[in-house]
């Protein structure tokens, strides 16, 4: 990590990213990270198990992009720590040619750029650093242009974040107005639906400086309005497409549904 990076991070509070990395089981975290953490824990053990299943979804959700939808560009929003696989690494593993640009505004995940900007030799990488709530920002960035071509089909990819944004509704027919038909929009996202311990679970991340807003199926179903919802449709992330044989997740492990739409 650079010096500059680290002066730009405030100890002082806790950010997702480094929760989730730290609950994982990551070594890029700080002191309030580890406490917000030790207190989701607390409000609800099964977030551990949930962050897991949430990791197995993206790669199941990018490998199905990639071969069923043929899609070989990606926008990936609120893009965390390194975790292997990335999610560059599964669909270059399908396209080697395959493009991915990756968003987040937290510096430690832009001092491990160099591990996301590691791809095939026949494909390309990029990194922005920008808040998930300045879509403007994102849109208008270079590097977002150098290395993705929005006339044809892109992959828009928004993991486990948008429970830390109020109007995730507005952010996404932001993200996805400029992007080709053909596109598609891939989402996990908290609600109290599945565990209802995740009301405190919201309550502990707010009070710790990181504001959670839970979302209904019908909250959830609606941020894929304008858009043709694949099946199986909004689903507790563990039943969206399970691979054949996979042991199906305990209902109480899980937090989160799952949910593909392509734009018309």
């Amino acid at each position: 990590m650079t010096g500059n990076n680290t002066e730009r991070i405030d100890l002082s509070r806790a950010h997702s990213a480094r929760v989730y990395d730290f609950i994982l089981g990551g070594k890029d975290n700080y002191e309030a990270d580890r406490a917000a953490a030790a207190a989701a824990l607390e409000a609800w053990p099964g977030l551990r198990t949930s962050m897991h299943i949430n990791r197995a979804v993206m790669h199941r959700m990018a490998h199905w992009l990639a071969t069923e939808a043929g899609i070989d560009q990606f926008l990936d929003i609120g893009t965390g720590i390194p975790t292997a696989p990335n999610l560059h690494q599964v669909v270059q593993g399908v396209t080697p040619s395959a493009r991915v640009v990756y968003v987040d505004n937290d510096p430690i995940v832009l001092a491990h750029a160099r591990a996301l900007l590691t791809g095939t030799p026949a494909g390309r990488t990029a990194y922005i650093e920008a808040d998930m709530r300045e879509p403007d920002k994102i849109l208008a960035a270079p590097d977002l242009h150098e290395t993705l071509d929005l006339r044809r089909p892109v992959a828009l990819t928004v993991i486990a974040v948008l429970q830390f944004v109020a109007d995730a509704s507005g952010l996404i027919q932001q993200l996805m107005e400029p992007l080709a038909p053909g596109s598609h929009l891939a989402i996990t996202l908290a609600t109290a639906d599945l565990a209802p311990e995740s009301i405190d679970l919201a309550a502990t991340y707010t009070r710790r400086g990181i504001p959670m807003y839970l979302r209904s199926h019908a909250e959830v179903t609606d941020l894929f309005t304008g858009l043709d919802l694949l099946d199986p449709g909004v689903v507790p992330m563990h039943h969206w497409r399970p691979n054949p044989g996979e042991p199906v997740a305990d209902a109480n492990t899980v937090n989160m549904y799952a949910g593909v739409a392509s734009k018309p």
